[in-house]
C-alpha cells in the first residue's frame, strides 16, 4: 500500500495551525500536532525537521493565503476602503491568523519569513507614496503608517473579540454586527486617506 504523503503532511500542516493558533509555539508540542492528525510523530521530524520550521510554514503559508485573497489593486480612496474591507473579510474568516500573529509577537528571535513579509509590505507602502504624490492619498500620513493603520483597523476586531464585544455590545457572530463592522472600517479607511483640501 503506498504511503499518502501528501495528505499526511497536509494532516501535519492542518493540525499545527490549530495547535499553534491555541498554544502558540512553545506551548504546543510535536506529540500534540501529531496526535491532532492521527500521525506518528516521526513523520513530522521526516517531512518538516523540526517544530520549528513546520511553525515557520505554517504562518509563511497563512500569510501568504492572506496575501492572495486581499490585493491592493489599486491606490484611490475606494482602492482603500475595499482593501480595508477584504482585509476585515479574510481576518473574520480565519481568525487563526490574528491568533498565530499575537503568538509570535510574543515571541523571542525574528519573525518568520521575514524579508520575504517585509518586502511585501514595503510594496504596499511605496504604492501609498506614490499615491500620495499623486494628490490621490492624504499625503500628511506617513505611507508606512497608513499601512498600519488599515490593516490593525481591518484586524483587530477579530485579534480581540471580547473587546469589540464589550464596546458594541454584540459578538462577532452576530451577522448584522459584522457587517455593520466591515461597513464602518472600509468608511474610516477612506477618511482617514482622504487628501486635505488646502
Amino acid at each position: 500500500m503506498a504511503w499518502d504523503t501528501e495528505g499526511t503532511r497536509r494532516r501535519l500542516r492542518d493540525a499545527a495551525l490549530v495547535e499553534f493558533a491555541a498554544r502558540g509555539f512553545d506551548g504546543t508540542t510535536v506529540g500534540s500536532i501529531a496526535e491532532r492528525a492521527g500521525v506518528n510523530k516521526e513523520r513530522l521530524y521526516s517531512y518538516f525537521g523540526d517544530k520549528k520550521a513546520l511553525w515557520e510554514l505554517v504562518l509563511a503559508t497563512e500569510l501568504e493565503r492572506l496575501a492572495s485573497a486581499v490585493d491592493l489593486t489599486g491606490v484611490g480612496l475606494d482602492d482603500i476602503g475595499e482593501f480595508a474591507g477584504a482585509t476585515f473579510d479574510y481576518h473574520a474568516a480565519n481568525p487563526a491568523l490574528g491568533r498565530l500573529l499575537q503568538w509570535e509577537g510574543l515571541q523571542d528571535g525574528p519573525p518568520a519569513d521575514a524579508a520575504a513579509r517585509t518586502m511585501h509590505y514595503r510594496q504596499k507602502v511605496e504604492r501609498f507614496a506614490t499615491a500620495q504624490r499623486d494628490g490621490l492619498l492624504d499625503d500628511g500620513i506617513d505611507p508606512a503608517h497608513l499601512a498600519f493603520a488599515l490593516i490593525a483597523l481591518a484586524a483587530w476586531w477579530q485579534t480581540v473579540p471580547q473587546l469589540a464585544e464589550m464596546i458594541t455590545g454584540a459578538g462577532p457572530d452576530d451577522p448584522q454586527e459584522r457587517a455593520r463592522r466591515r461597513q464602518f472600517v472600509v468608511e474610516a479607511a477612506r477618511r482617514l486617506a482622504v487628501p486635505s483640501r488646502s
